[in-house]
């Protein structure tokens, strides 16, 4: 048996960041597993479903914003905590996983998720793991679908906000539309990412105009 583990959501502005654990046998999973970006949402919906039925175990931790936000943390810890908190639900003393690198040093960052990791295991992170394995990319189809089912939830509970990406105009205007009604950001916003920042300077630049 091999653990896969991969993150989604590290960049949004909007929402939480998801990390996924697979138990599986490799030959065991389903057909077309490849990194989750490559794939439509429903393609990933249909895999997801796939994957779990497939697996021994599957584990998914939440990061939420106020711990994004916390100035304590930064986001390397939290991908390593992300990781390592899904990894360890799953994994037992004498797995080898497999995970996908979330710093530039990939050496680095194995060794600090095997640190945080509640077993005695063996790890090895690559840049574009869930490329290469397709344990990682079940991981990381179903970090995404738990991601993409935050980001619904969201939009049902204020409409449409677009991706949650800064790139994103959609979930921009969503953020721009909020603080102009109600004078600050949503509580799904992070507040400590540069977008937030700027939009939040541009409404007190436009209310110092107004006064």
């Amino acid at each position: 048996m091999h653990v896969g583990v991969d993150e989604a959501g590290k960049g949004p502005v909007i929402g939480s960041m998801f990390a996924a654990a697979v138990l599986a046998d490799p030959a065991e999973l389903p057909e077309g597993i490849k990194d989750s970006k490559q794939l439509s949402q429903d393609r990933r919906e249909e895999l997801a479903q796939a994957i779990r039925e497939a697996a021994v175990a599957v584990a998914v931790t939440e990061i939420p914003v106020e711990r994004i936000d916390d100035p304590e943390e930064n986001m390397n810890e939290l991908t390593v905590s992300a990781q390592a908190e899904a990894a360890s639900q799953i994994i037992s003393e004498g797995d080898t996983g497999y995970l996908d690198a979330g710093d530039t040093n990939a050496v680095r960052f194995e060794k600090r998720v095997e640190a945080a990791v509640s077993e005695d295991v063996d790890l090895r992170a690559e840049h574009k793991a869930d490329e290469t394995y397709p344990i990682v990319g079940a991981a990381s189809i179903i970090a995404k679908v738990a991601r993409e089912a935050h980001v619904n939830a969201l939009a049902a509970q204020y409409g449409e906000i677009g991706s949650g990406y800064p790139s994103d105009e959609s979930t921009r205007q969503f953020l721009r539309k909020y603080v102009d009604q109600y004078g600050t950001l949503p509580p799904c916003a992070r507040r400590s990412w540069q977008t937030s920042k700027d939009i939040l300077a541009a409404q007190d630049q436009l209310s110092l105009t107004e006064f």
